[in-house]
């Protein structure tokens, strides 16, 4: 079984379902709630664990009743959490997520207890860096434990992947360590100052990106840099709900890379997941079953 190792967020997600999106200053009511949960790295820990890998969650959560629940809910997918460190500093991380009838999201993140994690404790999980063929790592976490992350994993022999998202407001240093950097279409273009995501893609190669995966929504993605360039279409679906599809499209990712397919084949793998994570609403609610990504 491939093993992945993820080293991000976890939070709980607050999604409100509406008819549209509120206007600034407006109120939109008769909406439904679901109460759910997310963050970024919980997400692609759930998503590469239901599409069949080994699975283990480096990340903080609060020492309160929604970090308890957060971290039970991920052992009982069969996540290995030893590696998510607890803080009486800071709450668990929330999202509030609005959605429209088209799955059009709006989403507001109070970071919390993830903001805590430390570069000290990411370095004390070597053990599962030395484990891991895979290494995932996103931004919703101190940007120096996104860097301890992908050292350590280049010093084990891990590929890795970074999701820069959401961007953040400092560089992302060493872009050299990233076999595969994997920005949605907007999020290349913040990155590399450039237009197009093909000129965008060959910018964050330039800059030490192994091969830049841009994500380009119901258009499929495009791949550009070591390993040449690979389009592939999008799959065509009902969208319900957006929220997690980037997500789900790392996890597939990662358990098709720690499966040695090919960048073409492991496009469409996860291209197929993150369709499918639009079906469903919520965030983990929505993440695919292996069995429904194959048919």
């Amino acid at each position: 079984m491939s093993c992945v190792l993820v080293v991000g967020s976890a939070n709980v997600d607050f999604t409100l379902a509406l008819e549209r999106l509120p206007e600034p200053g407006e109120t939109v009511s008769e909406g439904t709630l679901l109460v759910a949960r997310g963050g970024k790295g919980a997400n692609q820990a759930v998503a590469a664990r239901r599409l069949g890998a080994e699975v283990r969650l480096i990340g903080c959560v609060g020492d309160d009743a929604s970090g308890r629940e957060v971290r039970a809910a991920l052992a009982e997918e069969g996540i290995g959490v030893a590696g998510i460190a607890s803080t009486a500093q800071a709450p668990t991380g929330t999202a509030l997520i609005l959605v429209d009838r088209a799955g059009r999201n709006q989403i507001g993140v109070a970071p919390g207890a993830n903001r805590a994690l430390t570069v000290a404790h990411v370095h004390a999980r070597g053990e599962d860096f030395a484990w891991a063929e895979v290494v995932v790592a996103s931004c919703e976490i101190p940007l120096e434990c996104v860097a301890a992350a992908l050292e350590l994993a280049r010093r084990h022999g891990a590929t890795t992947i970074l999701n820069p998202a959401p961007v953040p407001r400092a560089p992302i240093e060493r872009l050299d360590l990233v076999d595969y950097l994997t920005p949605n279409a907007g999020e290349a273009a913040r990155l590399s100052g450039a237009a197009g995501e093909e000129a965008a893609a060959d910018a964050l190669v330039a800059r030490g990106a192994g091969t830049v995966i841009v994500t380009l929504g119901a258009a499929g993605a495009l791949a550009r840099g070591r390993v040449g360039t690979h389009r592939v279409p999008g799959v065509k679906v009902d969208a319900v709900d957006t929220t997690a599809a980037g997500d789900a499209f790392n996890g597939a990712l990662a358990v098709a890379l720690a499966e040695r397919r090919d960048v073409g084949s492991a496009l469409r793998f996860a291209n197929a997941a993150a369709a499918l994570a639009c079906t469903k609403r919520g965030a983990q609610p929505s993440l695919p079953t292996r069995a429904e990504v194959e048919r």
